[in-house]
C-alpha cells in the first residue's frame, strides 16, 4: 500500500529532523568539550596520559 504524502508534510518533517539533528550536535559538542576537560584534568592529577593509557589493546 503505498501512502500519499503532501509536500507540506514532507517539508514539516525535514524540518524537525534537521532541529532534532542540531540539538543532537550541540550535546555531542558539549559532551566532547566536557571529555577533553576531565582527561586533561586526569593527566594533570596522576601524571597519566589517560587517553594515551586507554588506547592500549588490552584497555578500554
Amino acid at each position: 500500500m503505498l501512502l500519499s504524502t503532501t509536500d507540506d508534510s514532507v517539508l514539516a518533517a525535514a524540518e524537525a529532523l534537521g532541529e532534532e539533528l542540531r540539538n543532537a550536535q550541540e550535546e555531542s559538542t558539549e559532551f566532547d568539550s566536557l571529555l577533553l576537560r576531565c582527561n586533561d584534568t586526569i593527566t594533570e592529577e596522576i601524571g597519566v596520559d589517560y587517553g594515551d593509557a586507554c588506547d592500549t589493546d588490552d584497555c578500554c
